[in-house]
């Protein structure tokens, strides 16, 4: 099974009075790069999380969010910081004795103060949370997966059918290159006929120039080895699995031959064919930085 390295996954549910909310979403990258955003009270699911999303996920740059609304009774704690308010109120009386100003402070004023109030989160044991981020989060993975698994059929369908593609290419360029050698004989020969005449040719020496000419231009290795590395493509591919990397190999050798081909080449439609596969190669190479 192939897979795309980007994906999205979420889900929402309701743990242990907690509405707890996990969105998971990842962007391609070379190695497995994990970072999250959960509220500050509990920075402790970071572990955690980072552990789920290994144990699923091989490479991609992966951030996961989670919102926690606490439902419990008396969640929230509101405490009047009575230190604070004597401190501010005194050094208010000073300032009015000082300065002959008028006291005026009000509780509105107090309330503005941020410091007036202390705000305590009655929170559950961090193993109960741990324990219900970890439910929601396991579906949302779930469903960043699914998505990366049809992403990833897609991926696979299109290199394969450029794989095809290129297969032809190859095909032509088997059946043109016998020919390219026929035509060579037949140039060199009307060329001595140009330049000598009626004058018998000598038949040895003809082969002797159209053999060195053939094995110059010859692709018949090349052509093979891209054959066999399209053909380990398709196997990597139908094996499935964590492969980007082995794949992106794969395709430096496919370009490797293409080019030795095209350095090769004598004959424009062999030059143009070669053209068209390093452009299908390059578009497999574009594909296949997002399978996982």
């Amino acid at each position: 099974m192939i897979r795309s390295m980007t994906g999205f996954g979420r889900a929402r549910k309701t743990v242990s009075d907690l509405n707890i909310t996990v969105e998971i979403k990842s962007v391609n990258h070379r190695y497995f790069e994990f970072s999250s955003r959960v509220p500050r009270a509990y920075m402790f699911l970071d572990e955690k999380l980072n552990k789920l999303c290994r144990e699923n996920i091989q490479r991609g740059k992966v951030e996961v969010s989670v919102l926690i609304e606490d439902n419990t009774e008396n969640a929230i704690e509101i405490e009047v910081n009575s230190q604070f308010v004597s401190a501010y109120l005194e050094a208010i009386k000073k300032l009015s004795s000082k300065f002959r100003l008028k006291n005026d402070i009000k509780a509105s004023s107090l309330i503005r103060n941020p410091d007036t109030f202390k705000i305590r989160q009655q929170s559950l044991e961090d193993e109960v949370v741990i324990s219900a981020v970890s439910e929601v989060a396991a579906e949302a993975i779930e469903s960043f997966i699914n998505m990366r698994t049809v992403e990833g059929e897609r991926l696979m369908n299109d290199v394969i059918s450029r794989a095809d593609i290129i297969l032809s290419k190859v095909a032509f360029i088997e059946e043109r290159s016998p020919e390219t050698v026929k035509e060579y004989r037949l140039r060199l020969e009307q060329k001595i006929k140009e330049l000598l005449g009626d004058v018998n040719i000598e038949e040895q020496r003809l082969l002797t120039e159209t053999a060195i000419f053939a094995d110059k231009i010859a692709v018949a290795e090349e052509t093979v080895r891209l054959r066999s590395h399209i053909e380990q493509l398709k196997n990597m591919l139908s094996e499935g699995g964590a492969i980007g990397r082995k794949l992106d190999f794969i395709i430096q050798e496919m370009n490797r031959e293409a080019n030795t081909i095209g350095s090769k080449a004598q004959d424009i439609d062999i030059a143009h064919t070669v053209v068209d596969i390093k452009s299908e190669i390059e578009k497999i190479r574009e594909q296949i930085q997002n399978i996982e």
